[in-house]
């Protein structure tokens, strides 16, 4: 994965859901995984050595089409 130096910030997008609820997670251009729950986002940021980063409160990550507590599925895709 990239190094950061220590006085860059990395730009961490977790993207709007797909119709499965999945939500994929980049820096910058770079796909970092896939979501399916917050807990797959900490796991995705340690594997890429970004953990000291506070997911749920972290400026430091953009939340597109809701935060860290939404994670819809397919059926409340439907339901809209």
């Amino acid at each position: 994965m990239t190094a950061h130096p220590p006085t860059e910030f990395p730009r961490i997008v977790v993207h709007a859901p797909a119709l499965d609820g999945s939500r994929r997670v980049t820096e910058g251009d770079v796909t970092l995984g896939l979501a399916s729950h917050l807990d797959d986002v900490v796991e995705i940021l340690r594997m890429a050595d970004l953990d000291r980063i506070e997911v749920e409160e972290s400026d430091l990550i953009e939340w597109q089409g809701g935060g860290p507590d939404d994670w819809p599925g397919l059926s409340e895709h439907l339901e809209s």
